[in-house]
């Protein structure tokens, strides 16, 4: 059985960055206290906010009162930017990473490169149609304590 997976970089990256997005209001935020809430290591952590931020899609500011917020509006990121900047290319194999050929001895028979393709589209299209900001409504939702009390 093949199964494609995400690396924790992918996961823990999306999971940080929805906790930015959740906390904004508070301006900037200490990796230390994503770290405690999402439970990912704040050394781990380090690594991949440089990365988000060499990205474009937080910024930083150091000392007493720094932390990191997002780079812009959470209505504007999607998760695709974040697994891409993290991740690479979503690509299931290597001849149809984008933006880097791939010389395969088999490109002009292989039928199966149509199968990968749609893959990698149909990947790319979900991971870019969601926003930080549907992730916002959807944890709102699930965390919404204003549902109705049934009295029996």
């Amino acid at each position: 059985m093949i199964v494609m997976r995400l690396s924790t970089k992918g996961r823990y990256g999306v999971k940080a960055m929805l906790d930015l997005a959740i906390h904004t209001s508070e301006g900037h935020i200490a990796l230390k206290n994503i770290a405690e809430r999402q439970e990912i290591s704040e050394h781990y952590l380090e690594q991949l906010i440089a990365t988000l931020r060499k990205a474009g899609l937080v910024k930083s500011i150091r000392g007493a009162q720094g932390g990191y917020t997002l780079a812009q509006d959470p209505s504007q990121t999607t998760v695709g930017e974040i697994l891409r900047a993290l991740e690479g290319s979503l690509a299931p194999v290597d001849c149809v990473v984008e933006d880097e050929p791939f010389e395969c001895t088999n490109a002009t028979q292989c039928v199966t490169k149509k199968i990968w393709e749609k893959v990698r589209d149909s990947i790319n299209d979900v991971v870019d149609s969601i926003t930080l900001q549907d992730l916002i409504d959807d944890y709102k939702k699930m965390n919404n304590n204003d549902g109705y009390m049934y009295y029996i």
